[in-house]
Parts: structure tokens; sequence; C-alpha cells
């Protein structure tokens, strides 16, 4: 049975409701610290209260605070609260929160153990492990080659991880789990605080799936999602909306006559239909996420008529293939060539063509040259006029976050105010039952008395 120590050394603390009392020494490691979820060793002073069986090491206790401000897990303050229910899961690790404590975020719906809060970061110094909210397990640095295995992969750009970089894995047992320090750094937050026009309607979120055979789709190119990466996620689950991190940082930015928005440029997607000439697409095509609609490069309605490329003298004129075998083949084992890269190409797709010399140019081969005749080449005063809307689109995006967060918070607040109402209420009613109840046991106690005095007088 834990004992408090003779000493009488007694203190209160925010976490918990009771006074916390020095443990024996001889007693600590039968517990275990609520904040760090470690045995209390007889090695550091613990503090504790029998009676909830609820103890607390001493440095865990001067390491906490009552809100934690740019917090690397998420960007708004999180607010130390107790949960008696523990039915929420951490937003960090995965796991279940057990009744007691956490750090939460009301208006984003964000919980976190307080351990992974607290858990050392790459800012840390002579951290031996941290913990980021991409994995669910603590991450070590790397300290030799066996380490790495066979072609470890980062998570989040893809690329081989080799000395000398500094790399992350996880600290179990999985084993395809690696993180360069350079991405780390670059990881935004876990939850992204303003709303992407790929998908307007709810905010994302950084997600690692479990390592199986299950793989996503990026609703941007369609291309699959690798498993071992990490990727976007909507937070309303049932939208099942994914991304690939680097398709979330493109930006629509080309206009396209009669349509609402503005288009993305993607250089790769799956085999998809150009909505204006009907062929399949796969390389460098412009992309209404929202809408779901597709146009070829070379279909655009500015893309260049005529072109000059390095690869040949003459110039090169946008048409259909001049060559009527090549549009009536159903074959699909023939073979149709472009002269710049010298590989496979659709012959039903435009090309840039030259009749004197019947040299074939492929579009994904000229982009460079085609692509600034789409979006226009600007000048300096209209690169800054772009560069301070779109500072103001995302300042916009960001107010409206903070609204639809400040219009939560009321209506939680208008909620605990008809509970506060509703407890009151319960609280008089119990108040004027007490009342009634006291007066009506000094009426008997008068009546008694009286009549005791009555008799005896």
């Amino acid at each position: 049975m834990v004992e408090y120590s003779n000493e009488e050394y007694t203190i209160q603390h925010f976490t918990h409701l009771h006074p916390l009392k020095l443990v024996d020494s001889n007693q600590k490691d039968e517990v275990i610290c609520s904040i760090c979820v470690e045995l209390c060793s007889s090695s550091s002073s613990t503090y504790g209260c029998m009676e909830c069986k609820f103890f607390l090491h001493k440095s865990c206790m001067k390491r906490i605070s009552r809100q934690l401000i740019n917090h690397h897990i998420h960007p708004c303050t999180l607010i130390f609260i107790t949960d008696p229910d523990g039915s929420d899961e951490c937003d960090c690790c995965g796991e279940r929160i057990v009744p007691g404590m956490k750090f939460s975020c009301g208006a984003c719906e964000f919980d976190v153990h307080v351990k992974c809060a607290l858990f050392p970061t790459i800012d840390s110094e002579d951290a031996k492990e941290i913990q980021h909210f991409c994995h669910p397990h603590t991450l070590a640095l790397v300290q030799n080659d066996e380490e790495y295995g066979s072609e470890p992969r980062c998570v989040a750009c893809a690329q081989i991880c080799l000395a000398p970089a500094p790399t992350f894995r996880c600290s179990r047992s999985c084993d395809r789990f690696f993180l360069h320090k350079s991405c780390y750094v670059k990881l935004p937050y876990k939850f992204v605080n303003f709303k992407h026009p790929f998908h307007p309607k709810h905010l994302f979120t950084i997600t690692s799936l479990p390592y199986n055979d299950h793989i996503r789709t990026c609703d941007a190119c369609f291309r699959g999602i690798d498993s071992t990466l990490l990727a976007y996620s909507c937070r309303k689950s049932e939208c099942k909306f994914n991304l690939h991190l680097d398709c979330y940082k493109l930006v629509p930015s080309i206009t396209f006559s009669g349509h609402q928005h503005l288009l993305t440029l993607f250089e790769k997607t799956t085999d998809l239909t150009c909505h204006l000439c009907g062929v399949n697409c796969r390389n460098f095509v412009f992309r209404c996420v929202p809408c779901d609609i597709t146009i070829h490069l070379q279909c655009h309605s500015s893309a260049p008529k005529s072109i000059k490329h390095k690869s040949h003298l003459h110039p090169l004129t946008l048409t259909k293939s001049p060559f009527e075998y090549e549009l009536n083949s159903d074959e699909e084992n023939d073979e149709f060539y472009c002269d710049v890269c010298e590989q496979k190409r659709n012959q039903r797709e435009l090309i840039y063509y030259c009749a004197e010399c019947k040299f074939i140019a492929e579009v994904k081969c000229v982009v460079p040259e085609v692509l600034p005749l789409i979006s226009k080449d600007r000048s300096f005063e209209e690169e800054i006029l772009e560069d301070n809307i779109t500072e103001i689109k995302i300042q916009k995006w960001h107010v409206e976050n903070l609204q639809e967060k400040r219009s939560k918070l009321h209506e939680r607040r208008e909620e605990l105010e008809a509970k506060m109402k509703q407890l009151k209420g319960e609280l008089d009613d119990v108040t004027k039952e007490i009342k009634k109840t006291v007066d009506l046991l000094l009426d008997k106690r008068y009546v008694r008395g009286r009549i005791i005095g009555k008799f005896y007088g």
C-alpha cells in the first residue's frame, strides 16, 4: 500500500482538485505519473492524492502549464482540461485518451494527450526520441547506416534517405517509416486552418495510414497515394477526399473563358478525358478540381498556334496529326513517335508540326515554350500586384476560418449558458427544498419543545 511521507509537504496543483502530498520514497515504484505515464522511481520526488490514485513527478509538474501557445502540433492555443470521460482520441498518436487530463482546442475539436503535448520536439536539446503528429510512435535519429535497411524512403518527399542527411526513423517496429529532418521542419501543423480551393467545403489534416495494401487516390490528379507516404485528407471522414502533399501545394492560376474558377496545371495525372477534344490525357493538363473539368494544355483557347523550339530550325504549328493512317489506326500496338524525345506518343493528341520537314513534337516536350504564352508574361508591377492579391486571398481564408471558430465558440458559450441556467434552476429548487425541510424540522422541534414543556411544566 502506498503511503504519504512523514514529512508534511503538501501542495495544490491545477491538474487536480485535491491537495497533493509528498509520497513515501520507498513506495514510489508502485505508482505511475499521470503526466509522463512512467513509473515514479525512488530517485525523484513524487506528489499524489491517495483518494483518487493520482500521482505526479515533481519534475513533470514543472513542465506542464495551463496552456500551450505556438505549439508544434497545433497553431491555436491549447488549453489544459480534465477529461473525466476519456472518450476522445489523441490527434497526435491516435490512441484513446484515458480518463484524466488532456490539452484541447475547442474551436478546432483538437485533443491531445498531455504526454504527447509535452514530449521532446526537434528543438529540444539532447532528446533521444521526439514526437511528431505524422506518426503514432516516437521518432529516433538514425545513428548508423545499418538502421536504414533496404532503400528507405522519406514519407514526406518520397526520396531515398541516405547519410549524411539527418533522418528520423520509427523507434518501434515500423521499418518503413523514415522522415528527413529537413522535411520534418517543413511539415505544417496537422490541422490546416484555411480552406483549400480544391476542396473548399472542409478543412484538411495530414494523415499517415497503417502499412497495408490499401491505396488511396488523390482527388486532384487521380493517381494513387502510396500507403507508406503522408497525405492530406479531409477532416470529415465521410468525404474521403485525399491529396498528395505535392498536389496540395498547387495553386489555381490559369483563367479559362466561360468558367468561373481558375484552372491548375498538373504535370501528371492518371488517364483522364479532355472535356474539349474527348481524347485521353495524362501529361500537362489543366484541371478545375471542384468541378472535375480537365483540358489538354494545347486545347486551351490561348495556346499558341505557332512556336519556335531549340530542337528544330523552323517554326512549329499546332495541329492534329497530318497523317491519315495515324488518325484512322485502331491498332493498340501501332507506335507513333515524338521527334524531340523519340518516345511513343498518343497519335490522337494535337502536336506541334513542321510540314516542310515532317517534324513532330508532342506538347509535353515543348511546355517551356507554350506555357508562358498561356499564363502570359507579367511585368514587375503585375507580379507585385498578383502577389498582393494572393496574400489578400490567404488572409481572407484565415479571417473566414477565424470567423467560423468564433461562431463555434459562440454556439458553445450559448450551450454552456443554457446548461448553467438549467443547473441554476436545479440548484434553486434543491436550495428551496433544503430550506423547506429545515423549516419543517425547526417547526417540529418547536412543537415538540412546547409539548414536553407543557407535560413537565
